[in-house]
């Protein structure tokens, strides 16, 4: 059998490893790095795996690649569990996968893991790492295997046993630990030598409240320990860059879990940045011939059932009772929306028809994945439903995508677009799922955008586009997504009157930018480290007084620039300068007013920037042009405008 290997025919056997026959085509120092392959269909193989049955080509995978990346990640798990068995014996062993920048492993111990554990753990893991320990891979029966982990003591891989379907199961071993797992694996455990715990949390057993709690260790690895030190700079960074930790000393933001656990209470200066966003939002969709409306937040069961909700996302939604009838609270706007659709008979002058509204829905998010303002259970969603004509589609797509670039390009972010297509649990028919889908493809082809496919990832009712912004330190954030849907306007019946006289259905596109305002305004603040940008600062400016003797004219100086639209205070209080420009550096002020004697004969400050540096003595209306200036500079790339009078 011929086999392709990097453009080289190469001869495979029957029966050849596929380290075998990629080393054949491959230098010693290529064939060194490489932990798995890939076939044509997609599928990935063990170095020690026979080469298939008419298998065209081979490609090599190394860790530096996401696929090898993942199943480095998991291998080290395998690792990871393989020292906390040698240090805690009588650890069970649960589930152990990789997931985005690392990978964790569930364990049943009798005292939960903590940090001070890690440094044995991981001296445990360097010593499995430096032995190059063989993963061996065994296909035995689940009857055999069930008796192994019985034997072993391993109650959690019996169940999980009994949730696969098959009569063979695959086992992985490297040293004396064995696991159940589907694989593929590195050659050897000598791959996770660049590897680093984490944290530690708690976690139920297959995510269920009413089973055991579990204790997850988390950690990451990488092809290389640079690579290792880079990312983990990064999770210095970010925890520098915490909202959560800057919500509190900024005072936006504040969450009291005995009361409303995963639900923010927006605190004054906090209510003031969403205030300011959500004015701007709003003036920008009016700008580009949206309507505003806004929806009741609780809906007759009856009509979630009309939608499809309630089959495909009841899990996720609140229920109530208000006498005799089961209401929803509304998780999204969407059927609000088609409602107001079908409140008046539609012609084609009328579309497209496009509603915006900042809506407050409600998701039922487990509590242990509630994390600050970035997933929560009650938000804001910027949420907009377009109704068109099916000829309108792309055109309205474009406008949307046009609409991401120019919010994108304000804030200085880079972004990834993806195609999601029709999951497994969907509704709809195929003509309808391949119109759409071919739609969003076409406009993001026109708006010159490169994308990625993501197979199955679409919503229940329709593909979508997902838009993943990347901060300041190179993390990617899901927020804008774009989704296109030809089955709700008929389970509601909407329609509208064509030029032929004759009633047609709409196509709605549902669509959201910022995502939700809560977990926009968390990634503003950690991308800005809370140095918000001068026309998002709640104090824009600050005046501080020298001595007593100049506090009238720092108050003044204060309600001048208040009459011409700064928001300013003032700190009159007797402490020494020093101590209240630190404090207003701390609050990440943009603009620190000085007024001492010679400013108070003059009118005006000296201004400092929170960045150090100082400019000197200005007049008031110096100063004033200064902030809105500073406010209009982000605006000038164009696409927006906002208004700072």
């Amino acid at each position: 059998m011929e086999v392709q290997v990097e453009g080289q025919a190469v001869s495979a056997a029957p029966g050849d490893a596929v380290a075998v026959v990629l080393q054949k085509a491959l230098s010693g120092k290529k064939f060194k790095s490489v932990v798995a392959a890939r076939t044509p269909d997609g599928a990935l193989l063990d170095l020690s795996a026979s080469v298939p049955q008419g298998c065209a080509a081979l490609a090599p995978v190394t860790a530096e690649e996401p696929d090898g990346l993942r199943l480095l990640r998991h291998s080290t798990a395998h690792v990871m569990a393989a020292a906390v068995k040698r240090l805690f014996p009588t650890a069970k062993v649960t589930i152990g996968p990789a997931i985005d920048n690392g990978f964790y492993y569930d364990f049943d111990v009798e005292r939960p893991f903590s940090s001070e554990d890690f440094p044995a753990i991981e001296a445990e893991m360097r010593s499995i790492a430096e032995a190059r320990l063989p993963f061996t891979r065994v296909d035995v029966s689940k009857a055999e295997a069930a008796a192994r982990f019985t034997a072993e003591g391993e109650p959690y891989k019996v169940e999980l046993l009994e949730s696969i379907e098959g009569d063979t199961v695959s086992l992985y071993t490297c040293g004396e630990f064995t696991d159940l797992c589907r694989g593929p694996h590195v050659p050897h455990t000598g791959f996770a030598k660049a590897a680093k715990l984490l944290s530690v949390a708690g976690a139920y057993w297959r995510g269920d409240e009413k089973n055991r709690m579990l204790s997850r260790i988390y950690g990451t690895a990488f092809a290389d320990e640079k690579a290792l030190n880079a990312y983990l700079k990064q999770v210095e960074e970010a925890k520098r860059r915490d909202h959560r930790k800057l919500g509190r000393e900024l005072n936006l933001f504040t969450f009291k879990e005995d009361v409303a656990p995963g639900m923010v209470f927006w605190l004054p200066k906090g209510m003031l940045v969403r205030t300011i966003l959500e004015d701007f939002w709003r003036r920008e969709h009016l700008k580009r011939n949206y309507d505003i409306v806004q929806g009741p937040q609780l809906l007759r069961v009856e009509t979630w059932q009309k939608s499809g909700h309630y089959d495909h996302y009841r899990e996720n939604m609140y229920f109530t009772q208000i006498e005799d009838d089961a209401y929803g609270i509304k998780p999204m706007n969407c059927i609000a929306h088609m409602l107001i659709y079908g409140n008046e008979l539609r012609s084609y002058r009328d579309l497209p028809q496009r509603y915006f509204e900042l809506g407050v829905v409600h998701r039922h998010e487990k509590s242990g994945v509630l994390h600050g303002l970035l997933r929560v259970r009650q938000f804001t969603q910027d949420d907009a439903h377009i109704l068109c004509a099916p000829e309108q589609l792309e055109g309205e797509i474009l406008e949307v995508i046009h609409l991401i670039r120019d919010l994108m390009g304000l804030f200085g972010f880079q972004y990834k677009v993806a195609i999601s297509t029709r999951p497994k649990d969907s509704i709809g028919t195929d003509e309808a799922w391949e119109l759409a889908t071919n739609a969003l493809i076409q406009a993001v082809e026109k708006a010159g955008i490169s994308y990625e496919i993501n197979a199955g990832d679409g919503a229940f009712y329709g593909p979508k586009i997902d838009v993943r912004l990347l901060d300041c330190i190179g993390r990617e954030w899901q927020c804008s997504t774009i989704q296109v849907d030809f089955t709700l306007p008929e389970r509601f019946d909407l329609t509208y009157v064509g030029q032929d006289g004759e009633r047609h259905r709409p196509v709605m596109v549902h669509r959201a930018i910022m995502g939700s305002l809560e977990r926009f305004i968390g990634i503003l603040i950690e991308n800005y480290a809370g140095a918000l940008p001068t026309w998002l600062a709640p104090e824009q400016a600050r005046v501080l007084t020298v001595t007593e003797v100049g506090d009238a004219a720092a108050l003044a100086v204060r309600d001048q620039l208040r009459a011409q639209g700064v928001r300013v205070t003032a700190d009159t209080r007797n402490e020494k300068l020093g101590f209240k420009v630190r404090e207003a550096q701390l609050a990440k002020v943009p603009y620190i007013l000085v007024v001492g004697e010679k400013e108070a004969q003059e009118g005006g400050a000296n201004v400092r920037l929170r960045s150090g540096e100082n400019l000197g003595l200005k007049s008031v209306a110096d100063i004033a042009a200064l902030v809105r200036t500073d406010a209009e500079e982000p605006f000038k790339q164009g696409g927006m405008r906002y208004s700072f009078a």
